[in-house]
């Protein structure tokens, strides 16, 4: 693994360390500033968390970018889900379909979009080659 696979693995970890300590608050210091403020959240952070797991992982999958959007989706989403079944334990928390829902989303989007844009780095490297 080089050193920019190890920077963006231990990015990951940082980020996933600090959704398990936010999710183990009894409450968060975020006001609601609109309706569904906390899915959109959610789903920024799964997203990020998306983008950190693509590029921890990118030069070991390199030549599968579908399978590396996959693999993003998979473990972000099975994050989101232990982390709902962690906030079921801590008082003035709940766990929520929903928000599970929003995290995969999130990871979701984000994936397809790196999936879609090294799908058109490669095409424009084949035109150049070719």
């Amino acid at each position: 693994m080089s050193g920019l696979s190890l920077f963006w693995g231990a990015c990951l970890f940082s980020w996933c360390a600090l959704i398990f300590a936010l999710s183990a608050q009894s409450a968060l210091p975020a006001p609601e500033l609109f309706d569904g403020q906390d899915k959109l959240i959610h789903a920024t952070a799964y997203a990020v968390m998306a983008w950190l797991f693509w590029g921890a992982w990118k030069q070991a999958v390199a030549e599968n970018h579908g399978l590396l959007a996959i693999l993003a989706v998979v473990f972000c989403s099975a994050y989101g889900l232990s982390d709902e079944w962690h906030q079921s334990f801590v008082q003035g928390r709940d766990a929520s379909v929903y928000d599970w829902l929003a995290d995969s989303f999130g990871a979701l989007l984000l994936s397809m979009l790196l999936w879609n844009r090294s799908v058109a780095m490669n095409r424009n490297s084949d035109r150049k080659t070719a």
